[in-house]
């Protein structure tokens, strides 16, 4: 009993082990927060992967992948597929309709062309989709000059379907494909200038590619924008726009075209005669598992599939077109898996790096621990004299870590949730000039700490008069950064990738964290607890 009594009492009367907590608490803290940090933004990297590509993608060469219809018909026979659906992948320039004259921006785009409503339910199209009026609940948190509180019903519609009211083909555009939009401190967006870009017209430009590889003059296509699209990914909402699936097949020449015989002789209006017709061609073939398949499963049943497609395809000789060979099957995973693994390994060198911290609070433990052995050899001295054993004088010093560790470890982890789920709000404060009573009551403490540092200089106190000019230079430095301080931007969309840093906290890491604080502060104390229970009581007695 008198090992936990003595180490609560040691934690409770002295100062200098709460320097050891400090320690303890900020390398948790510090581990908890980066790893978080890293962890959330590859679970975003995955779960846009899947949101924005399905769970399995057939990709096909730059001729495209024929008869898709027939293909993807195959596919939805199967229990394990949930939907899929088709797409053309191309590049392309955007004519904005902005500024005022007639030299509008120009921007490059990612083009993709897609049945919407088949789309939407392999992906998550429709709820990206940014001007939309919401539920009752989220209105009602919306800021009273937020445009998407005035909208017109039909807007939705319009994007889900890329058509307008009368039924001409629209473009949905991606929401920082535009500078018309600016992104506000709650993550909502106003139009710039007034340039609200629904309703208003652009002009896209592509250019066709034969199957053969060969590039054909570029063709120009006027849409409507009906709606933006907002999926948190930097480099989605940067550069991607959606039109209809026959536009863009159309425009890349990828929709079904009569085939001709060129050796034959011509009739006489010249025309040659006409052999047959190639299908329509589409870039990629995305689809989505139902619940309980995973992707590695459903790809094996999406590659069978297409390999007895392409057998069947291949053995009909009225076809004109055949499967390319080169066509691939990989899951959202292995599509992106040039971007996770990098992350991966990055997130577990971090662990590593940052773990190396635990051997810094070990030997800050163990120098503590070290002095208070010293301090109080008499202490144990009595203790053994009295009839306290080597091992009870060792649990007292390991109970004593193991509570540093422990308190320490709460501490970090808590300081770490904390941190974690308002690292936004942090941010955004980093990113704007500094409170002027910020650096004006920096200042105010400094000053009184002056006048204490000369109060105890005059008095000849020369511990006060340290601390109290420590205290007043470091209060100074920080008013004078505040002072100084201007709006600072740390997470770049445009380098990060995403464009809210993820505040969601590790709880494995976290676990794992504060268990290895717990150890490496009780591993500290085990060497000047060693030391105290080998002290020799009438030594300890005659020159404690």
């Amino acid at each position: 009993m008198y090992p936990a009594l003595l180490a609560g009492r040691y934690l409770r009367s002295r100062l200098i082990p709460l320097i050891a907590v400090g320690a303890v608490a900020l390398s948790v803290a510090l581990v908890v927060i980066v790893v978080s940090v890293m962890s959330g933004f590859l679970d975003a990297l995955k779960n846009s992967g899947r949101s924005l590509l399905g769970d399995v993608i057939v990709s096909a060469p730059i001729g495209g992948f024929p008869y898709s219809d027939e293909f993807i018909a195959e596919l939805r026979k199967h229990p394990e597929v949930a939907d899929a659906t088709a797409l053309v992948d191309t590049l392309g320039l955007l004519r904005m309709p902005y500024p005022q004259g007639s030299r509008k921006e120009v921007v490059p785009v990612q083009v993709w062309a897609i049945e919407p409503l088949s789309f939407a339910r392999v992906t998550n199209y429709k709820s990206d989709l940014y001007w939309q009026r919401g539920s009752d609940e989220k209105r009602a948190t919306m800021q009273p000059d937020d445009p998407r509180l005035d909208l017109e019903e039909s807007l939705l519609t319009q994007g889900e379907t890329l058509t307008t009211n009368s039924g001409a083909p629209a473009i949905v555009i991606g929401m920082h494909v535009s500078v018309a939009n600016e992104r506000q401190r709650d993550g909502s967006y106003r139009p710039r200038y007034n340039w609200f870009l629904p309703g208003m017209q652009t002009v896209l430009t592509v250019v066709p590619v034969t199957e053969g590889g060969r590039v054909g003059e570029q063709r120009d296509r006027a849409f409507t924008i009906v709606n933006e699209l907002q999926t948190g990914v930097y480099e989605i909402d940067k550069n991607r726009v959606f039109i209809p699936l026959a536009v863009g097949q159309e425009l890349l020449r990828m929709d079904a075209a009569p085939v001709v015989d060129t050796t034959a002789e011509p009739n006489a209006q010249g025309q040659y005669p006409i052999i047959g017709t190639s299908p329509s061609r589409v870039s990629k073939v995305l689809v989505r598992a139902r619940d309980g398949i995973l992707p590695s499963e459903l790809a094996v049943v999406v590659q069978s599939t297409l390999d007895d497609f392409s057998v069947r395809v291949d053995g009909d000789s009225g076809r004109m077109t055949r499967v390319p060979m080169n066509t691939r099957v990989l899951t959202w995973e292995q599509q992106l898996r040039d971007i996770i693994a990098p992350v991966e390994k990055e997130r577990e060198m971090m662990r590593i790096l940052f773990s190396i911290i635990y051997i810094v609070c070990a030997g800050l433990i163990l120098s503590i621990f070290w002095a208070i052995v010293a301090e109080k050899t008499r202490d144990i001295g009595i203790l053994r004299a009295v009839g306290a054993s080597r091992t009870g004088i060792l649990s007292t010093f390991l109970l004593y870590g193991f509570a540093i560790g422990t308190i320490g470890s709460l501490l970090g982890v808590a300081v770490a949730v904390v941190v974690v789920r308002n690292i936004n709000g942090i941010h955004d404060a980093i990113g704007q000039d500094a409170p002027t009573a910020s650096w004006v009551v920096s200042s105010g403490i400094a000053v009184a700490l002056a006048i204490l540092c000369v109060h105890a200089l005059m008095r000849s106190q020369v511990l006060r008069t340290l601390l109290w000019g420590i205290g007043c230079m470091t209060f100074a430095l920080i008013a004078t950064g505040l002072f100084l301080h201007r709006g600072t931007l740390i997470w770049d969309p445009a380098v990060y990738y995403f464009v809210r840093i993820p505040d969601s906290i590790d709880w494995n890491t976290a676990l794992y964290t504060a268990l290895g604080g717990i150890l490496f502060s009780v591993l500290g104390a085990a060497v000047p607890a060693a030391k105290a229970a080998d002290t020799d009581p009438v030594e300890a007695l005659r020159y404690g």
